[in-house]
């Protein structure tokens, strides 16, 4: 025991920060707390941070930690002033306003094939330069204090540099290449920003202040009382590294957002926008397809139904594939994957006979998972080798999740067990930098049930065929 190191990790998500205390050789959990954040697509930072202290202190304190790191939601903006302060709440990552600014850069930067071939992805509402040439169009008073511009995870790590007081140094701003890959003005091939980008969305030829990058198993700071603070990471590379996942791999996560990601050695650049050509946080790629609505759906389904999630899923499972002609497109949110910002959800063939509990649940778990089916097939058209699917998230814990995944999929499904796998990620993050060597250790995940079930593709065809009906008037 004496020998014992401790990691922290911490996951600043949409909804809550949760912080895991694990060992760093083992990965063996010691201890764990959690806070909630504020609803809404635009949060004034201060609340992670109080966040953050309260999930800190209910996961006992830092005082025997010997590293901690920072997994958070990506593409968040946090603008900031000549003295570091916070300008305006931050703009998350499903605030659609900054639509039309995406459109608007993507053509000025050249279209479409130009934009993914500079930044490796198609700019949609999501990503940090959007949200910048917003506010430069809708709030030009705020836009013109702008001195520095960081995302959630790496403002909360330069947070955690400083005393709560103090002036804030720019230069202990730190990142890593799979956060400033959300960002839209960052090159994920060469690892360097594009202040071109960054200037063009702006409106202005200031110099920004952004987060250094710093490499995947590097410290960029340090707590006042001395731990040392690893680089950190977007939700879903952290997500990957706390899974574990290898070339080979894609990770199906069914948070807030609905991802599919794989780990790639080689980048992408996807003309269509479907796929975000992201790093990852070992120094390889994430190409990436997300979709705005998944556990929410689930969450919708609970308070249609009037029942909990865990009844929700056995109602599904009563009901035959396919719901007897329901089908539900889950644009409860507007949609990222397509872009479809402004669309809306849309129940399709209901009729007397499928106008009931089981039908509905089962038709909204189906259509949830099917967008990211979508995902998947398009991941494997730009040449991506998928050889495991590997399901996680809230979602996934329901009892219908991987059963109905297996089906649309149309093979095997992966789901370890449930845990805080961004916040994982982090902690082993943390720990490669405290151990050091060429990649992270390696720690037991535990058993990983493995879950098969008859292919359902007719399902996901009356899904695809509703999705391309609704493409105009959506």
């Amino acid at each position: 025991m004496a020998n014992l190191k401790l990691v922290a990790g911490v996951d600043s998500s949409t909804q809550s920060c949760k912080v895991v205390i694990r060992d760093a050789a083992t990965g063996q959990l010691v201890r764990e707390g959690r806070a909630t954040h504020p609803d809404g697509t635009e949060v004034a930072p201060s609340h992670w941070v109080s966040a953050l202290d309260t999930a800190i202190a209910a996961a006992g304190g830092l005082d025997d930690v010997s590293a901690i790191s920072i997994g958070g939601q990506q593409h968040g903006m946090v603008a900031l002033d000549s003295q570091g302060a916070v300008i305006r709440d931050a703009l998350l990552w499903n605030d659609t306003r900054s639509a039309d600014a995406a459109a608007a850069l993507n053509k000025e930067v050249g279209g479409a094939a130009e934009i993914a071939k500079q930044v490796g992805s198609v700019l949609v509402a999501s990503f940090t330069a959007t949200k910048l040439r917003w506010l430069a169009d809708s709030e030009k008073a705020n836009a013109d204090k702008v001195a520095g511009v960081a995302l959630p995870h790496d403002w909360l790590s330069w947070q955690l540099q400083h005393v709560k007081g103090q002036a804030l140094d720019f230069g202990k701003l730190f990142s890593d290449r799979s956060e400033a890959s959300g960002t839209g003005y960052f090159d994920p091939t060469s690892s360097q920003y594009r202040r071109d980008i960054l200037a063009l969305a702006l409106r202005t030829d200031r110099e920004i202040n952004l987060p250094k990058i710093i490499s995947p198993a590097e410290f960029g700071g340090t707590t006042p009382s001395g731990i040392p603070i690893a680089p950190g990471a977007g939700d879903n590379a952290a997500a990957a590294l706390g899974i574990q996942a290898q070339p080979g791999d894609v990770v199906v996560s069914l948070g807030t957002s609905g991802t599919a990601f794989a780990v790639s050695d080689t980048p992408t650049h996807d003309a269509s926008g479907a796929v975000a050509g992201f790093a990852d946080a070992t120094g390889r790629y994430l190409p990436l397809v997300c979709t705005l609505n998944a556990a929410r759906i689930l969450d919708a389904a609970t308070r249609i139904l009037g029942k909990t999630h865990d009844e929700v899923g056995l109602l599904a499972l009563s009901a035959k594939a396919g719901a007897n002609g329901l089908s539900l497109l889950p644009y409860f949110e507007g949609e990222r994957t397509p872009n479809r910002p402004t669309a809306t959800g849309v129940f399709s063939g209901m009729n007397l006979n499928n106008s009931n509990p089981a039908d509905i649940a089962r038709a909204m778990v189906e259509g949830m998972l099917c967008g990211l089916v979508d995902a998947v097939d398009a991941l494997e058209k730009l040449g991506v080798n998928v050889k495991r699917i590997i399901l996680i998230g809230g979602a996934a814990k329901n009892p219908a999740v991987s059963q109905i995944a297996a089906a649309l999929f149309g093979r095997e499904v992966l789901v370890p067990p449930a845990g805080e796998y961004v916040a994982n990620g982090a902690a082993r993050q943390a720990a490669w930098a405290l151990l050091g060597g060429d990649a992270a250790p390696i720690w037991d995940l535990g058993k990983i049930e493995k879950v098969s079930a008859a292919a359902t593709p007719d399902v996901v065809v009356r899904y695809r065929t509703l999705r391309d009906q609704t493409e105009g008037w959506q």
